[in-house]
């Protein structure tokens, strides 16, 4: 499933920008990819990440994954709920942010739209 409204990175995060925020989270198709999430290392706030920087982990019964920021900015929010319940991420992925930037703006030039994503995952399932 892949959400409307949103922006997607080549490594599965979404970006949904509202207000001079862009909140950052991984897609359905990585959640599952992943597996059972049960340990997710979010970024410290007040640190600037850099487009492609990586922001956290996510460990899961098959694998760790890093997670990167697809645009820059400040982190100014994490998503404490998931140090207690990491399930959060594979239950509900779009509901579910890591941690939030705030910049001026947010150069989204290099990210896919849902129908771009979807048909980027065309690619990989064959």
């Amino acid at each position: 499933m892949v959400q409307a409204g949103l922006f997607y990175s080549k490594d599965h995060e979404w970006v949904r920008i509202e207000e001079g925020r862009a909140f950052v989270g991984i897609s359905d198709y990585a959640q599952n990819a992943l597996g059972d999430v049960v340990y997710v290392e979010l970024p410290e706030v007040g640190a600037h990440l850099e487009p492609g920087a990586q922001a956290g982990v996510l460990e899961s019964v098959k694998a760790v994954s890093e997670v990167y920021s697809p645009v820059g900015g400040e982190v100014c929010e994490v998503n404490g709920a998931l140090e207690d319940a990491p399930e959060l991420v594979n239950e509900a992925p779009y509901e579910n942010y890591i941690f939030v930037l705030e910049a001026a703006s947010f150069d989204t030039a290099h990210l896919m739209d849902a129908a771009a994503y979807e048909a980027y995952l065309g690619t990989l399932e064959e």
